[in-house]
């Protein structure tokens, strides 16, 4: 358990002393930077609590007394110290206060600072004053600007008021600017003071003896007068006055930022500033009292003032729309002031790019009923200027006028819209067109493309990624951003010809000019195939891929294969590009289409994928042959997220050979494994004969170089046996070499943390594998299946028998759904791709649920509710209903209608209807690429599943339930054919090797203090103290954790005795806990009441113990500091355990910013109470 600011307290306290009184006077500010930066870390974390002390075995309040020490030898180093001791000891709290004010703290850490936290503030006081008392001018100001970093409690103090607004009228400018720091921090929090301080401001401003450093730095004082509206309005309103009666540049540009900020904190100063401003800019001249009734910003844009005060207007126009503040000022005046300002002759091009970029965030924020006000026939006009200003030569006003364009394009479509008349947007193919002409403009002066410099290359691949934008959001674009991408692709194999051509005098500079440009083509070629991607998934997701979609990516791909311009790596990915599942599909589309059927369609796309792997695996070979191993080990990446197994084999098994490290090769060795596994059933499901033989037998010629045996039984059955295969044998193999290839990554080279994301996917797929296995077996022994079988009772007594082994199957792979939401929800920053496939897996996982369950459930069978429990779950009722509900859940929103089919099957065997189970935002899927398939097999099998159930409520006759039965055998055969050739999708988070994120909880008896043996005498409840503490955090992380929370979870099963507990932390695996999921469904159910504001507590108090008392659990909620740390304490009712050693297990979980649940990994070990009499 890290200690905390509170348990450092008397070590810190004791260092800092120490190393005061060293003689040493850079020791001395040494020692007092180190102790303003503890003093950080304890300023965000919140007061100390009893359970806090309890834990660290702490003194209730001596972490107070310890900080009052701090405190007191800070001021008494400011009291005794020379200049630079005073100034490091100021510079200590302008840091504490910046960084207070930068972070958006919780409302429950009030700061170490704080009045309530402060408790000899008095004597801070006392010691600083002394010094403004007796100093000379430069510790005067050192002082002021101390009270001001301690306005909470200096505040208060009627003395240190005094002393404030007397130095404002100093004739040390020094002394008045330091002053005037300490007044605006009062003003902050003070309203009483912050009134007269205003008065006091405006007589500084308007004096005209007043220097112009103390004059702009009162300006600036103005932005901190927010303590209450009627302050902020007052001062608002003094502000714009001052400015409209002053002429300097100077004072209007600082005041206009001051009043900006101050209006940003105030909706309503917002809109009174923004109101009439944009009258002013058509250079009309009002009145005062007519100024006061409308907005001002737009008024300084007018084309009197300097460029210096417009480009401040700008920016300070900028900075309200920036934070949000849309909505409720877009109006016709806004917009068309920005627009005018785009073609304005004269105004420098920074000023009509500012102008454009606010123009982007109010089409970014606005709806088309945002901008009916505007008369849409001149809002045509307004779009023709950002057409003109997309084609200017310079190229940063061209960019954020086409960035301005697409925002328009992606946000309104094509709407027609407008009150008086209709204007019709921009077309998106015209804004395709603009985006890339200057992208071939900018590379077309460069012959030699190894004269691109850094900006050049920027520019354009800001232009590519607008391309992906626009690509992504419309589909019907995928075509013409196809013909598009082609046509500069062959520009750049054209300019690269020209310059081979005219270079052919010196071969060496050829040749370094060459790896120039297949270095710089290839970076902008792959940010073009990203582009691709993004308008296939777009396209699949709109069931827009047709066959002229295909004849683009085909002619691409074929563009870039014949040009020697590109790198192998380059050529590897886009020849899995026409590998990809998208274009596959296409494929046996189209052979459909021509009058394939079903099957000689599954043989012709695996055909086709085929032909297309010998590309991938030449290219690959010819980059291990140039020892280009981290471009080939990117290409395996690709080839797996691509499903590419036969190359990505290749590839990693050659890299395992070249790899030196220990823990490198665990890792790529692993890679190998798996890799190989999947080729297994990839090639399992190639076709045996016909013209792909040829393709095979190059196929092989390459996995020959492989360092294993690939020539295996089981490989020359899949390549040349004519026979159907043998999928049981084949399955078999691959679940051996998946458990291999989770087994290589727990060695000792590898940190049992850092691949837990790729052992916990290895192993779930693994039984997704062995559960396969067993139905393939179940269903080889099936009686039904020998046609010249008696029906009787004994056939009855052995369908039964069968019946129940299936049954148990289906609960298992229920659970292995369940394991992959689990798993979805336990990587914190995973990639929204990735977190569709894991949830896909659940999907599919579920679907394979309800086939063994219900492909052979038929209620009128005897004695079929004795297969109601199955002995996987002792604690709830296995009912395959629940397999229904599972389902119904997942497919709710993707598919209603078989989902109405399934609660039909709930109908007829009177189970309720309240099907869906509790899903978090981030678990819930929606229709797209990775899940087309699945859903259409869910829809095949449900309909199926519904006709089976049907037939045999009509009948009784056991020899028409054998019939029925062996439907069911067909029917479950073919969804598992069917869901086998669905192809397998990796998730790209496999490849990101970091330590998971996670949680460590740290339990101590609240009674004695232990934490090392908690005790506790039978029949007595255990009352806890926890400590909680988040572990690998990453700094980049999207949403902000808001709330966690944690389950304890203890069962009647006593611990082993002399289990050595850093062995089974060690040896310690998520996925292998069996009650994981159940406490995860618990704790996640009790999170859905919190957030209901529902009487959750009672809720958990019903859940401590169930009725027999073999199981207790307890809730409890956190709040963490910034270093990830948090409190909090619980009551487990163990009272009916009886005398023993039992284990807590325990989980967590979080909440982020935008509401989803994500659970937190538990990384340290169980810990133990003993039951005595």
């Amino acid at each position: 358990m890290e200690r905390n600011s509170t348990a450092c307290a008397m070590e810190w306290s004791i260092e800092f002393e120490m190393t005061l009184r060293s003689k040493n006077p850079g020791r001395r500010i040494e020692a007092i930077l180190q102790i303003g930066q503890r003093l950080e870390q304890w300023n965000g974390e919140p007061e100390s609590t009893m359970i806090m002390y309890n834990m660290f075995g702490l003194v209730p309040g001596e972490e107070r007394l310890f900080a009052s020490t701090i405190f007191l030898r800070v001021a008494d180093a400011f009291l005794l110290g020379d200049k630079h001791i005073r100034v490091s000891i100021v510079k200590l709290f302008l840091s504490l206060l910046r960084n207070r004010r930068d972070k958006k703290k919780s409302k429950r850490i009030k700061g170490i600072f704080a009045k309530s936290r402060v408790h000899n503030h008095l004597e801070l006081l006392k010691r600083v004053k002394f010094v403004y008392d007796t100093g000379d001018v430069e510790s005067r100001a050192l002082a002021l600007v101390l009270f001001g970093c301690w306005a909470d409690f200096a505040k208060d103090s009627a003395q240190i008021r005094h002393l404030v607004l007397s130095s404002l009228v100093s004739s040390n400018v020094s002394e008045v600017r330091a002053s005037l720091f300490a007044a605006g921090c009062f003003s902050e929090i003070a309203d009483d003071f912050a009134s007269v301080v205003l008065e006091i401001l405006v007589n500084i401003v308007t004096y005209s003896e007043t220097v112009s450093a103390v004059r702009l730095a009162a300006v600036r004082i103005f932005a901190k007068m927010g303590c209450s509206y009627s302050i902020a309005n007052r001062a608002y309103k003094t502000g714009l006055k001052l400015v409209l009666d002053s002429s300097g540049e100077d004072f209007l540009v600082a005041m206009l930022v001051s009043i900006s900020k101050l209006a940003c904190k105030s909706t309503l100063l917002i809109s009174e500033q923004l109101k009439g401003f944009f009258y002013m800019y058509s250079t009309v001249y009002f009145s005062l009292s007519s100024l006061q009734k409308v907005d001002f910003l737009l008024s300084v844009l007018s084309c009197d003032k300097t460029l210096c005060v417009r480009a401040t207007a700008l920016r300070c126009l900028h900075l309200i729309f920036v934070r949000g503040m849309c909505h409720s000022l877009i109006n016709a005046t806004v917009i068309k002031a920005l627009f005018s300002m785009i073609d304005e002759p004269g105004l420098p091009s920074t000023m009509q790019c500012e102008a454009l970029q606010i123009l982007r965030q109010i089409f970014l924020c606005a709806s088309p009923n945002d901008l009916s006000c505007l008369d849409m026939h001149e809002f045509g006009e307004l779009l023709a200027i950002v057409d003109n200003a997309s084609q200017s030569p310079i190229a940063s006003k061209s960019f954020r006028a086409i960035e301005v364009l697409v925002n328009i394009v992606i946000k309104f479509r094509r709407t027609e819209m407008g009150s008086g008349g209709v204007c019709t947007l921009p077309l998106p193919s015209q804004v395709v067109s603009l985006i890339i002409e200057p992208i071939t403009l900018l590379v077309k002066p460069f012959l030699d493309l190894s004269q691109f410099n850094s900006t050049v290359f920027q520019e354009v691949r800001s232009l590519l990624n607008l391309l992906l934008l626009l690509g992504g959001e419309h589909p019907d674009l995928g075509i013409l951003v196809l013909d598009k991408v082609h046509l500069f692709i062959e520009h750049l194999v054209n300019s690269y010809n020209n310059v081979t051509v005219l270079s052919q005098a010196s071969s060496a500079a050829v040749e370094f000019k060459d790896e120039q440009n297949k270095a710089i083509t290839s970076k902008l070629v792959c940010i073009i195939n990203r582009i691709v991607v993004s308008c296939l998934i777009s396209l699949n997701e709109a069931s827009a891929i047709t066959n002229q979609v295909f004849d683009k990516v085909k002619l691409l791909v074929e563009c870039v294969r014949r040009c020697s311009l590109f790198d192998c790596y380059t050529h590897t990915v886009y020849s899995l590009l026409l590998h990809s599942y998208l274009i596959w599909g296409c494929m046996v589309n189209r052979n459909e289409e021509i009058g394939g059927v079903d099957r000689n369609s599954h043989i012709f796309g695996q055909n086709y994928l085929i032909m297309h792997e010998l590309n991938s695996l030449e290219f690959a070979h010819r980059m291990l042959l140039q020892r280009d191993n981290w471009p080939a080990y990117k290409a395996g990446i690709h080839a797996v997220c691509h499903g590419a197994w036969i190359s990505a084999d290749f590839i990693f098994a050659q890299l395992v050979m070249k790899v030196q490290s220990d823990c490198c090769c665990c890792w790529l060795k692993s890679l190998s494994q798996w890799v190989y596994s999947e080729r297994i059933i990839q090639l399992l499901l190639l076709p045996k004969h016909g013209s792909i033989s040829l393709n095979c037998l190059e196929i092989k010629e390459f996995l020959i170089m492989l360092p294993r045996d690939d020539l295996c039984e089981l490989g020359q059955d899949v390549v040349g046996n004519t026979n159907e295969p043998d999928y049981s044998q084949a399955l078999v193999v691959a679940h051996r070499m998946l458990c291999s290839a989770g087994n290589t990554l727990e060695t000792n080279f590898t940190s049992g943390k850092t691949f837990c994301f790729q052992r916990w996917f290895l192993a779930l797929r693994a039984k997704v594998l062995e559960a396969l296995v067993e139905i393939f077996r179940a269903l080889s022994a099936f009686p039904y299946k020998k046609d010249n079988i008696q029906v009787g009772e004994g056939m009855m007594v052995e369908s039964l028998k069968f019946l129940k082994q299936i049954t148990q199957i289906s609960f298992q792979l229920r659970r292995l759904s369940q394991e992959f939401d689990l798993m979805a929800t336990s990587f914190i920053g995973m990639d929204s791709k990735s977190s569709k496939i894991i949830k896909t897996l659940a999907l599919s996982c579920s679907l394979l649920a309800v086939c063994t369950g219900f492909a052979l459930y038929i209620p009128s069978l005897p004695a079929i509710e004795t297969l109601t429990t199955c002995g996987l779950e002792s604690s709830q009722n296995c009912s395959p209903m629940i397999l229904i509900q599972n389902l119904v859940g997942r497919l709710w929103n993707l598919d209603r209608e078989t989902c109405t089919n399934l609660c039909m099957l709930l109908e007829t065997s009177g189970q309720s209807q309240n099907c869906f189970h509790l899903q978090s935002r981030n678990q819930l899927l929606n229709m797209g690429c990775e899940v087309k398939d699945i859903v259409d097999a869910c829809r095949y099998a449900v309909s199926g599943i519904v006709c089976l159930q049907n037939e045999a409520n009509k009948v009784h006759n056991d020899e028409i339930l054998s019939q029925v039965t062996k439907n069911g055998l067909q029917l479950l055969s073919k969804v598992i054919f069917k869901w086998i050739r669905i192809p397998f999708q990796a998730p790209k988070y496999f490849f990101r090797v970091r330590p998971c994120v996670g949680s460590e909880l740290f339990v101590s008896d609240a009674d004695t203090r232990s934490q090392d043996r908690i005790l506790v005498l039978k029949g007595s409840h255990l009352s806890l103290n926890l400590c909680l503490q988040l572990k690998n955090m990453p700094p980049d992380l999207l949403a902000q954790l808001t709330k966690f929370y944690c389950i304890l979870y203890c069962v009647q099963k006593p611990a082993s005795d002399g289990q050595n507990m850093e062995q089974a932390l060690s040896t310690w695996l998520a996925w292998e806990s069996t009650d994981m999921v159940e406490m995860n469904g618990r704790l996640f159910q009790y999170v859905t009441e919190c957030s209901k504001k529902t009487n959750y507590g009672k809720r958990s108090r019903d859940n401590d113990i169930c009725k027999d008392g073999k199981l207790a659990t307890a809730f409890a909620d956190f709040e963490l500091n910034e270093r990830g740390q948090g409190f909090s304490n619980c009551l487990l009712d163990v009272s009916k355990f009886p005398v023993g050693t039992y284990r807590i297990k325990w989980h967590s979980c979080c909440m982020d910013s935008q509401g989803s649940y994500w659970s937190l990994l538990p990384l340290n070990a169980e810990p133990v109470i003993n039951i005595r009499r």
